[in-house]
């Protein structure tokens, strides 16, 4: 294991703890002494992923993330949320049972999982997996976003701070 700091690879383990995720370790670099932790997960079984032209490579969970993070940016999302999101998928992907999956069939688990999270992120990933070619496609997209249940304001940032009593709203010079 390289060190975050320094790039040596001799670190002594001082903490093993399981997870969800899988095995966490707290770690020492031996040169410079720095902490750092690293998160062990098992392997699955291979899956390859069967693309719309017919090639076949491996699933990338790294790929998946990506794309997910590309939606999901700047948006309010909770530190873990993404990660959390690509090993539900995965996990799904290896209910199946199966060697080989569709592109199709993770893109849909990835939109589903998105319009639940965040209709912004849904709408980023939808329109580039679907391709969309003008307004009608994200028009038709948003309103079959409106079939789901809308999220609470508690689930959403506030876009403007509260506003304070006895304040003066903002933006407005003061006169003297």
């Amino acid at each position: 294991m390289k060190c975050s700091h320094c790039g040596n690879t001799d670190s002594k383990v001082l903490d093993t703890r399981q997870s969800d995720r899988g095995v966490r370790r707290r770690r020492e670099c031996l040169r410079c002494g720095a902490r750092f932790s690293t998160m062990e997960r098992m392997l699955a079984t291979t899956m390859s992923v069967v693309k719309r032209d017919g090639r076949t490579e491996e699933f990338s969970r790294e790929k998946l993330a990506a794309a997910i993070r590309t939606a999901c940016a700047k948006r309010p999302f909770l530190a873990g949320a993404i990660e959390k999101m690509v090993d539900d998928i995965e996990e799904e992907l290896q209910k199946r049972g199966r060697a080989e999956v569709s592109a199709q069939l993770i893109g849909e688990l990835t939109m589903d999982r998105l319009s639940r999270a965040d209709r912004v992120a849904y709408i980023r990933f939808a329109s580039v997996y679907r391709d969309f070619a003008d307004e009608d496609d994200f028009r038709r997209a948003i309103e079959n976003l409106g079939d789901g249940p809308a999220p609470s304001a508690s689930d959403q940032l506030a876009l403007l701070p509260p506003e304070r009593s006895g304040s003066r709203p903002r933006g407005r010079p003061r006169r003297r």
